[in-house]
């Protein structure tokens, strides 16, 4: 080849043609290259994302600078000062809180609004059928009802405070209740007789002999303890679950999480690519391991939610308050019915245990025997069943309950994947090497931790220590405990409030736990009653200690002397 210069021709030979050609390439690659630093040192992006965001720093720079400062970024060339890798630190920090928050709302505001929904609808069928009785019994019963009211009075009264967490035992409650109409109507019924208060309290020690109210009395209490303690539990259950999830939503980053969500959120701004997210197997590290103690609850959540659903099918079933509450009215009515059709046999044999009253002259025993309670309830008819400001049936309200319930199972474990599949937050669906791994764009290759808190001692990305769980967390652990155990109590009809200690084989408290009309002792007792003396002093007490016969005290003193020659020898 032959190049002109000037007048003259200078001949080049082949292998100096080569050489040029690839100085030329050379040259070209190398102004490709610089373009190429100059454009990724080029700090725009990053500068139009943080306006974006709402920073207002200071000083962004122009185009890259050593980043010898940085504590939690790549210390390369950056993009980021000191200060807005400070800014990134607070903001990583409230983002996550805010997350965590906004993810945990509906699970909050189920608990929140069921728990006033069931609180509103017992109270207010409470209040309606008080209403509806006191109707009902002044229309029947008149005056006689009239001036003994408050007995009624007292026992919705101590239900509803029985309901609302009130130190009330069922059982002896509503045998007061019984105690009291009994002496109520004992008095009506014998009105031609002076009945003094020495004489009722002598009345009242043969109730179980007498059964002055057929078996109404048994029936109703084995059906209220039940229906009322799965009602008082299943509200304070609403109310234990709403408590945990609003505190343990309210998330506390410890400073090796914020250093590792600055990391995952915020690093691509310094590397000048802010549009590129985590990836999300990265982001699941990051969350598990700042969730770390919150996935320690789940085991127990899930305890919680099972035992709530198990109060549930007893709420719908044969616990149900509604059903129990609606016709109390016409079971009480039957039960003075029945006292009043048996009055002869029961003035008969409590005079025979408790002596003859003395009469209380012509002006009084002229009215005999009246019949004061002369007219007995119908039943209700479905239609005209009691509307609550709930308004629905408790049938509806735990069908919807238990609904809500299934689906908050595993709420804590499941937190991590639901918040990396938020696209505010992770690279969602991109695809493996274009998303932030945490030291540039590209594939995540660590293996994601499994949950819990003794899970992430080999957690890439947030250093945890396992030695330390969070007290509060721990403490919403024992309240879910706690609350289980009561769950599963009053499952079995139990009242753990008051459990007779006294009585280790039984456990049976305020509930007895079957599931049918329950056997008491009456049921198990002989058939016939020892006979009772025509004196007022109250029933045989057949089984007191004291009344032991002579030739079984010798019998017993026998074998305790046996026993210590034993011991001694």
């Amino acid at each position: 080849m032959r190049i002109q210069q000037g007048s003259s021709w200078i001949f080049l030979s082949k292998s100096t043609m080569l050489r040029l050609e690839m100085l030329v390439y050379t040259f070209s690659a190398l102004c490709i290259a610089a373009k190429a630093e100059l454009k990724a040192r080029n700090c725009s992006e990053t500068r139009e994302a943080c306006v974006a965001r709402g920073f207002s720093f200071t000083h962004v720079p122009l185009q890259e600078i050593p980043g010898e400062h940085l504590r939690v970024c790549p210390q390369g060339n950056t993009c980021c000062s000191q200060e807005m890798e400070d800014a990134f630190g607070q903001r990583s920090k409230q983002e996550f809180g805010d997350l965590v928050d906004e993810m945990s709302h509906t699970l909050r505001s189920m608990f929140v609004s069921r728990h006033q929904k069931f609180d509103e609808f017992f109270l207010e069928l409470l209040e309606n059928t008080e209403r509806s009785l006191n109707e009902m019994f002044k229309r029947t019963y008149g005056k006689p009802y009239m001036q003994n009211a408050e007995v009624f009075e007292n026992l919705f009264a101590e239900l509803k405070r029985y309901y609302t967490g009130g130190n009330v035992n069922l059982e002896e409650m509503l045998n007061d209740f019984w105690s009291r109409l009994l002496e109520r109507m004992f008095t009506l019924l014998n009105s031609q007789y002076v009945i003094t208060e020495d004489y009722l309290e002598c009345v009242s020690k043969y109730t179980d002999q007498l059964k002055p109210f057929g078996d109404v009395p048994r029936k109703l209490k084995a059906q209220v303890t039940r229906a009322f303690i799965a009602a008082r539990t299943f509200v304070q259950g609403l109310s234990v679950g709403r408590e945990v999830a609003q505190r343990v939503s309210k998330v506390s980053s410890t400073p090796a999480c914020m250093r590792a969500l600055t990391k995952m959120s915020y690093c691509p701004f310094c590397q000048g690519m802010p549009a590129v997210k985590p990836c999300k197997n990265y982001c699941l590290n990051v969350i598990k391991g700042c969730l770390a103690n919150q996935a320690d609850l789940d085991p127990e959540w899930n305890h919680y939610i099972d035992a709530m659903l198990l109060v549930a099918l007893r709420l719908e079933g044969p616990f149900n308050i509604e059903s129990v509450m609606d016709p109390i009215d016409v079971k009480i009515s039957d039960a003075i019915m029945n006292m009043q059709d048996n009055s002869a046999q029961v003035s008969y044999k409590a005079f025979q245990g408790c002596g003859q009253p003395k009469p209380a002259g012509m002006t009084r025993s002229a009215r005999g025997v009246p019949d004061v309670f002369n007219a007995r309830f119908r039943p209700y008819n479905p239609d005209e069943r009691p509307t609550t400001a709930a308004g629905t049936s408790l049938d509806r309200l735990v069908v919807d309950i238990k609904e809500k319930l299934k689906q908050s199972k595993r709420f804590w474990s499941s937190l991590p994947e639901e918040m990396c599949v938020d696209t505010r937050l992770a690279a969602g669906n991109a695809t493996d090497d274009q998303c932030w791994n945490g030291h540039t764009k590209g594939r995540y290759f660590p293996e994601v931790v499994l949950d819990g808190l003794t899970n992430q001692l080999n957690n890439p990305e947030v250093n945890v220590d396992i030695t330390r769980p969070d007290t509060l967390i721990r403490q919403q652990i024992m309240a879910l405990r706690v609350m289980t155990n009561k769950l599963k109590n009053a499952y079995n009809g139990n009242d753990i409030y008051f459990q007779d200690s006294s009585d280790e084989g039984s456990g049976s408290g305020s509930g007895s736990g079957c599931t049918e009309a329950c056997p008491t002792e009456a049921d198990v007792a002989p058939p016939e009653a020892p006979a009772v003396e025509a004196d007022r002093r109250g029933p045989v007490e057949s089984s007191s200690s004291s009344l032991l016969p002579p030739m079984g005290l010798l019998t017993t003193l026998a074998l305790s002397a046996l026993v210590l020659q034993i011991h001694w020898r």
